[in-house]
């Protein structure tokens, strides 16, 4: 697991931060956080920037920085998507999962999970073996696909917002 802080510059992350938590950013309600009928009553918002092999918003170039930087690894991008969670009154952990929960086992252990934080709040990403990762603006954490996480809702901000990068490295 590794945490950068101040991954973008300070210029370059002003403009994606304004981008990420203005108007300008279409969100789209999700029913589901985790998974399907989890059960529970949560909900999101999530701008899809890349799937199926091919971006998916007219926003993808804004996350340029961020892919050039990750491509120092020399990437293939698998999946790229922005979650938004409301403030609740008090911390809601939702459920531990995976992301591309579809590859099979030994597809997965190829890929590396990056999540980027937008946003500074008293959310954090939490790991089985409980590790917590504070959400600070400006953070990416990068880990194995195959760990289990969650991440939480906050409540001393009107939003938690944070970007999933999934992807193969090649080298």
């Amino acid at each position: 697991m590794e945490v950068e802080d101040d991954f973008l510059d300070k210029t370059q992350f002003d403009i994606l931060q304004t981008f990420m938590l203005s108007g300008e950013c279409g969100w789209f309600f999700n029913e589901d956080i985790d998974y399907k009928g989890a059960g529970k009553s949560t909900f999101q918002f999530t701008h899809s920037f890349y799937r199926n092999n091919c971006p998916s918003s007219d926003h993808y170039e804004k996350l340029w920085p961020i892919y050039e930087k990750l491509n120092e690894n020399k990437i293939i991008l698998a999946r790229v998507k922005a979650n938004l969670l409301t403030k609740t009154p008090k911390i809601v952990k939702n459920s531990y999962h995976i992301d591309l929960d579809s590859l099979n086992k030994q597809k997965l252990k190829q890929v590396t999970t990056s999540i980027y934080y937008i946003n500074s709040n008293n959310g954090y990403t939490e790991f089985e073996d409980g590790t917590k990762i504070e959400s600070v603006a400006n953070r990416m954490l990068s880990f194995p696909a195959y760990l289990q996480h969650r991440g939480t809702s906050c409540t001393d901000e009107k939003r938690r917002v944070i970007i999933n990068f999934n992807y193969f490295k090649t080298k």
